[in-house]
């Protein structure tokens, strides 16, 4: 069983940065996906990026040039940097893991991101 805790979520300005952390409770080296999604309220779940093993990234076309995904094996956690955020990126951001961006196994609790003045 994979736990994954994100953090890093919180209150910015438009304009602003943040990053986002997926800690998983076992070693990432052997998960094929992970990826980044979103949900602003009202709305259904976005897939925003995603990362495979091999460092293949795919990226939403809203958020390509703006946010970074990344991974560290050896900390087991996903990372996604988010900069020159708008308010229209505000939701709560889950990450995920899986053995292709296809089949996601797990999922963590989510982290609140509101981009506001």
């Amino acid at each position: 069983q994979v736990q994954l805790v994100e953090s890093g979520g919180g209150l910015v300005q438009p304009g602003g940065s943040l990053r986002l952390s997926c800690a998983a409770s076992v070693s990432i080296f052997s998960i094929n996906a992970m990826g980044w999604y979103r949900q602003a309220p009202g709305k259904q779940r976005e897939l925003v990026a995603t990362i495979t093993s091999g460092g293949t990234t795919t990226y939403r076309y809203s958020v390509k040039g703006r946010f970074t995904i990344s991974r560290d094996n050896a900390k087991n956690t996903m990372y996604l940097q988010m900069n020159s955020l708008k308010p229209e990126d505000t939701a709560v951001y889950y990450c995920a893991a899986g053995i292709s961006i296809v089949s996601w196994g797990y999922w963590g609790q989510g982290t609140q991101v509101t981009v506001s003045s």
